[in-house]
């Protein structure tokens, strides 16, 4: 009888080792037990059990696992996968459960609740607004918990954080002359626009970063100027007597004294900072940002339109092709900081965050604006290459098996992953996806993005989804989730953003503890607000209007106007035809209509089989990615 209680004794080792193998590692459909490991490491661990009792050799080829400390073998397929022979389920259909939690959640928005959005919105927006006009105008921002005005730092001209956003010259009401309009206070809109016409000169000795100024001033000055004088009056009659476009002048002065940057580069791409007194700085660096550099063309485009002036739009042309022709042979990717003068890349980090978003966004809206076939042959050329080399996950979002998609950081020549973080500014791609008709794809990130909204209250500056927390933990009010949520004409909670008890919105030090510092950067009113606004305004003149209109990086409106397609020049690069053809890039024909707006969004989804924009098994999958249970 001795062998019979070998025999039991070693059946229920099995069998504890079993069950604790089920806790350890999360595999119950529907119980968390308060464990929170890597998906990818409970997704590897499942193949292993299975694989282990069919008696076959565990292979890995999941993207999520080549990352890790610990290897597995090689010559392997995709860990989530389960050979068809297998009788086990499939790992997901341990995220199968409580269909009906999400089903309720997300599948529709009563009519009050968007009207109670709307409102909180716009009482958001006012307390920012009215308490930056009390206590800080004409400073450029506002410090809203000591309740004052902030302008650039003198005493540390090398403080580039405040520095390169500030110039002396109220940052913040230019930059929220349009969200007003948009709000529908067009008093307030008029009366801010003669402040700015009687306050403001760009006569400071004040050295800004490019970018900054002109997708914050440059934009908003072209955007007020545009809506001022349009013909068919989107938000009523909004202009006023003696108006004499000097929003424009100012502008154009603007522009002037940015072009400085262009000059003595031996490559064509701008230094990163100018004085706007005296130009360069004798000591400016030589290294710039790719997002930097190319993202000008909406704004010189417009204002050399508008003037009949080639020299801005072909300036900041000549950029973006430079750019351009010093992407990877091998992998068609940019890296992220290049040196203005020998064409080398510094920063070799191929991504869609920091120091690159906007360059992919501007080649699209550059096409949708000016109708360039060039600018969209590049947005193509550029976006394969992201899909074949920063893509990985399943092929589908919506369909088929294994981790979900997510675009990651790789070196631009091997395409191999350089690290295991993501930021936030990369919310902004699914955005961009469904402009590009990528709507499936644009799904699948904007519920990554906002799974970690979801579990922290606020985006981290940069997250590292190996190890399901932020890297970089303040949060400072970025738009890019709200403008993607906006776009895809979805709802969200992202009300929560918190009123300080002074009087402002404050950037988040920490998205853990919530601690702040006391900063409200102009692009909360200027993106942040009007986003939220739009989302739940329903009858925005924006979507009641007959006119199509497309928002800047800045969040700056902007009519899709048949003048801005028409030039008073010859070609700008009449010499340099057809030099893209020379790579050959594979790209589909252009296409006769691009979606701008988000009613053509919402009846795609309505084509869909199933209830949610993304499945409820996919949904519960991403949260669990981000240790939401």
């Amino acid at each position: 009888m001795q062998w019979r209680s070998i025999v039991v004794g070693l059946v229920v080792l099995r069998l504890s080792l079993s069950c604790v193998l089920w806790l350890a590692f999360g595999l119950g459909p529907n119980v968390s037990w308060g464990f929170n490991f890597h998906l990818s490491f409970n997704l590897h661990k499942l193949d292993l059990l299975f694989r282990e009792e069919k008696g076959t050799e565990s292979k890995d080829n999941s993207w999520s696992q080549r990352i890790q400390a610990h290897k597995y073998e090689e010559t392997a397929t995709t860990c989530a996968k389960v050979e068809e022979e297998s009788p086990k389920r499939s790992y997901l259909s341990f995220f199968d459960g409580n269909k009906d939690e999400y089903v309720r959640r997300y599948s529709s928005f009563p009519d009050t609740l968007k009207a109670k959005m709307k409102g909180m919105a716009k009482e958001m927006f006012y307390f920012g607004y009215d308490n930056y006009m009390k206590y800080a105008f004409p400073e450029d921002e506002l410090n809203p918990i000591d309740c004052e005005g902030r302008g650039p730092d003198v005493l540390n001209p090398s403080n580039i954080n405040i520095n390169d956003v500030l110039g002396n010259y109220s940052l913040t009401l230019i930059d929220t002359l349009d969200t007003l309009l948009v709000l529908g206070n067009v008093t307030e809109f008029q009366r801010a626009v003669k402040l700015v016409i009687d306050t403001v000169s760009f006569d400071k000795d004040s050295t800004v970063q490019v970018f900054e100024a002109n997708i914050r001033i440059l934009g908003s000055l072209i955007s007020a100027h545009i809506l001022l004088t349009d013909p068919k009056h989107p938000f009523g009659n909004v202009g006023f007597e003696g108006y004499d476009n000097e929003l424009l002048h100012l502008a154009h002065d603007l522009a002037v004294r940015l072009l400085p940057a262009f000059e003595n580069t031996s490559t064509g791409i701008p230094y990163p900072r100018v004085n706007l007194k005296t130009g360069v700085p004798p000591d400016s660096i030589n290294e710039t940002c790719t997002a930097g550099a190319g993202s000008l063309l909406v704004e010189f485009g417009i204002l050399s339109r508008l003037i009949g002036d080639s020299t801005f739009e072909w300036v900041a042309r000549r950029a973006v092709k430079a750019l351009w022709n010093l992407r990877s042979n091998e992998t068609g990717l940019l890296g992220n900081v290049v040196n203005i003068q020998t064409g080398q890349w510094v920063g070799k980090q191929s991504g869609l965050g920091a120091g690159m978003d906007s360059f992919y966004e501007y080649l699209l809206k550059s096409y949708i604006l000016f109708g360039e076939k060039e600018d969209y042959k590049m947005f193509q050329a550029a976006y394969e290459s992201i899909q074949n080399h920063l893509r990985k996950g399943r092929e589908s979002c919506n369909e088929g098996e294994g981790d979900p998609p997510l675009y990651v950081n790789v070196n631009m020549f091997s395409g191999e992953i350089m690290n295991t973080w993501i930021d936030s500014l990369q919310a902004f791609f699914p955005g961009l996806q469904v402009l590009n008709g990528d709507v499936d794809n644009a799904i699948c990130l904007h519920a990554f993005y906002y799974a970690i909204w979801k579990r922290f209250g606020a985006l981290p500056e940069r997250y590292n989804w190996q190890l399901q927390a932020p890297d970089v933990l303040f949060y400072p009010l970025r738009p890019e989730l709200v403008e993607s949520t906006y776009l895809l004409y979805q709802v969200t909670t992202l009300t929560s953003l918190r009123k300080m008890p002074k009087c402002g919105y404050a950037t988040l030090h920490h998205v853990v503890d919530k601690s702040k510092e006391d900063r409200m950067e102009s692009f909360f009113l200027s993106e942040t607000c009007k986003y939220l606004y739009l989302l739940f305004d329903e009858d925005n003149p924006l979507h009641r209007s007959d006119n199509k209109y497309i928002f800047t990086t800045e969040g700056h409106v902007v009519p899709i106007d048949k003048r801005f397609r028409e030039k008073q020049w010859n070609d700008l690069f009449p010499c340099e035809e057809g030099a893209l053809a020379e790579r050959k890039p594979k790209n589909p024909p252009l296409p006769s209509k691009i979606s701008l707006c988000h009613r053509h969004i919402v009846s795609s989804f309505s084509e869909r089989r199933y209830t949610l924009p993304l499945k409820s098994v996919y949904m519960r999958q991403i949260d669990h990615m981000v240790g939401l249970f």
